[in-house]
């Protein structure tokens, strides 16, 4: 989070999450500089960390990161040898006014905090650090929490973020919407970006722990705010939906040993229901209103398996049916080691295991632990212990994560007892 620790509240934290996007856009609109705009702001925020737990929180929080952030702005540009002479003249120009709170009808938090989301998401930079980006410009992430979530050393994420920065410089991109041309890629990247932070909060790709929560809730939060800004976009309507209804199950998905707990032994007593009612709004609405996108059907499938009063009332006929409508959308390997489980819970597992032999040949797939898990399952489904014991250890050899390692080994171990329903997480 933003500041020390020890000094900053949770309710402070979250003001000064929520107002450091609408304070960077504030800076880089007037000033450009997109880098030096965000580390000014960066101080801004440490500023407040420490001053306004003794001194209060002042009537305009917003206006005074701004005046704060400015002042070391304009002392950051004025260093630069190269161009102290210019931004120190343009900087007496401008009124202090027009600085320190720019006109309302550019300065709505909504507009600064899509523009930024474009921003981060622009098509010069990897997809790794389009995700840094986001959760440092609009997120407020640290560096070295950035770092964390991605088991880096924080030298190497710094060093990717100043690349993209860099690249977002030499691109000539202003603080702008995206041309008309691009503005329905550059949304689409913004969707992908948010839905890649929400699954690397979801399960975690290595490390100890299972889930990032911190993570899942800031791409949920960071998910809202984007819908607010295009409510007429169906697509994000059913990521908001397909986030609210997986991370309902989250306190049901890790047993007291901190290992996994798969969707059939979950207690649904456990699931958040407000969440679950909310997405299941979310997607009924959507896919009332707007055209079907892969979000939505993600989200449709979720759903079916939110509102099944048990593993075994689950409408796998239903889920099988969406896969099949999915698997076109994308063309996607993984959606079909999905629709293979389905296939195997409507069909039977000699069914699914025919799928996966089809998957055997996609790149995508090789080295993923995720393709032997689900043959492990299904051979157990089929009555094969010993074949599924070795898909098992293979799965547990491949996976990066150390509780589904720790799972996939005692799911090898107990594997000769017999068959066990198979599912998602």
């Amino acid at each position: 989070m933003i500041g020390p620790q020890s000094t900053v509240s949770s309710r402070l934290e979250d003001l000064l999450r929520e107002h450091a996007p609408q304070v960077l856009g504030a800076l880089v609109r007037r000033y450009g500089h997109f880098d030096a705009a965000e580390d000014a702001v960066q101080e801004a925020l440490l500023a407040a960390a420490t001053q306004w737990p003794t001194e209060g929180v002042p009537e305009e929080p917003r206006t005074w990161l701004i005046r704060v952030a400015s002042r070391r702005l304009i002392d950051i540009l004025r260093s630069e040898q190269a161009r102290r002479d210019r931004e120190a003249a343009e900087a007496i120009k401008i009124p202090p006014e027009q600085y320190l709170a720019p006109p309302a009808d550019t300065t709505a938090p909504r507009d600064d905090s899509l523009l930024l989301l474009f921003l981060c998401c622009h098509p010069a930079i990897t997809q790794t650090s389009q995700v840094a980006l986001t959760l440092r410009a609009v997120g407020g992430l640290t560096t070295a929490e950035i770092a964390h979530a991605f088991l880096v050393p924080e030298a190497t994420m710094a060093q990717r973020i100043s690349r993209a920065k860099k690249q977002i410089k030499s691109s000539g991109v202003g603080f702008h919407p995206p041309p008309a041309g691009e503005h329905a890629a550059r949304l689409d990247a913004v969707k992908q970006v948010l839905y890649l932070i929400f699954n690397e909060g979801y399960v975690a790709t290595s490390g100890a722990d299972l889930q990032r929560l911190d993570l899942a809730a800031e791409a949920i939060r960071l998910t809202r705010m984007l819908r607010r800004l295009v409510p007429d976009d169906g697509e994000v309507a059913g990521l908001l939906a397909l986030m609210l209804l997986t991370h309902a199950r989250r306190d049901a998905r890790v047993g007291a040993d901190g290992i996994l707990i798969p969707l059939p032994e979950q207690d649904r007593s456990r699931w958040d229901r407000d969440e679950i009612a909310e997405g299941v709004a979310l997607i009924t609405d959507a896919m009332s209103r707007f055209d079907l996108g892969p979000y939505q059907v993600q989200a449709a499938i979720a759903a079916v398996h939110a509102e099944a009063p048990s593993a075994a009332e689950t409408d796998w006929r239903q889920i099988l049916g969406l896969y099949n409508i999915l698997e076109r959308m994308t063309n996607n390997p993984v959606v079909t080691l999905n629709r293979a489980v389905a296939v195997a819970m409507v069909h039977g597992p000699r069914t699914g295991l025919t799928f996966l032999s089809y998957l055997d040949k996609y790149p995508q797939l090789a080295g993923q632990h995720r393709l032997e898990a689900v043959r492990a399952h299904l051979l157990e489904m089929a009555g094969e212990p010993e074949r599924a014991r070795e898909s098992y250890l293979t799965a547990a050899r491949l996976t990066t994560s150390e509780p589904e390692r720790v799972y996939l080994l005692r799911k090898a171990d107990l594997a000769v007892s017999g068959p066990e329903p198979s599912g998602t997480s």
